[in-house]
């Protein structure tokens, strides 16, 4: 069985990464400090001294907005090559256009009718 020629960057691209992660991982296994205990151990934040535990609840209303928005950038770039041949599609890809742009609508309204977007709860 032989690769197709067009597979050959491919491969070697795989194979560099593949090297350069287990050559990156012994290298700093070999040549990283061998050191613990408090201090090195210890956590540092530009000179402050910390306060607290490091797992602090956060609010889930954080994530649900982080998630809403690279949701709502995903979209934008699906309309990047619409927007580039919106000529060409036609009445078909209009109409398909309208379709994506409704199921995203409804999901948006759905997420403000939850009240997602709502931080003085």
């Amino acid at each position: 069985m032989s690769l197709p020629v067009d597979y050959i960057p491919v491969l070697i691209q795989v194979a560099v990464a593949f090297a350069f992660s287990v050559v990156t991982l012994i290298g700093s296994a070999m040549l990283g400090s061998r050191v613990h205990g408090k201090v090195k151990d210890d956590t540092f934040e530009c000179g402050v001294a910390y306060e607290g535990d490091a797992r602090s609840p956060f609010s889930i209303k954080y994530f649900l907005t982080a998630i809403l928005f690279v949701l709502f950038d995903i979209e934008i770039i699906f309309f990047y090559p619409y927007a580039l041949n919106v000529r060409e599609f036609g009445v078909e890809g209009f109409l398909a256009v309208l379709t994506f742009i409704s199921i995203f609508l409804i999901g948006f309204f759905y997420v403000v009718k939850r009240g997602a977007l709502n931080w003085e709860k």
